[in-house]
């Protein structure tokens, strides 16, 4: 997807999200988002279950190379996916 075309999308507010290297919540922590903060999603790939803010999904948003969040603490507006799967 060309980076002209990608959204931004609100991490929830009042949450601070842990960004891992992988798409589980034991995959190791490299980074932490601040409630409110804006994120693009460069694609999107299936993986742990986890509840939050947003509702309870597998969806995983990579945001930066080895970086995901869990789509239920991102502001989407969907609960399926919004951007492409991750080929690696």
């Amino acid at each position: 997807m060309a980076a002209a075309a990608r959204r931004s999308f609100q991490v929830a507010p009042g949450q601070s999200v842990k960004v891992r290297q992988g798409p589980s919540t034991s995959a190791p922590v490299v980074g932490k988002l601040a409630g409110g903060a804006w994120v693009q999603i460069n694609c999107q790939r299936r993986g742990q279950r986890v509840s939050g803010p947003y509702g309870t999904t597998d969806i995983w948003d990579n945001i930066a190379p080895g970086q995901y969040v869990s789509d239920a603490y991102v502001r989407t507006g969907s609960s399926g996916p919004v951007a492409p799967s991750c080929t690696s």
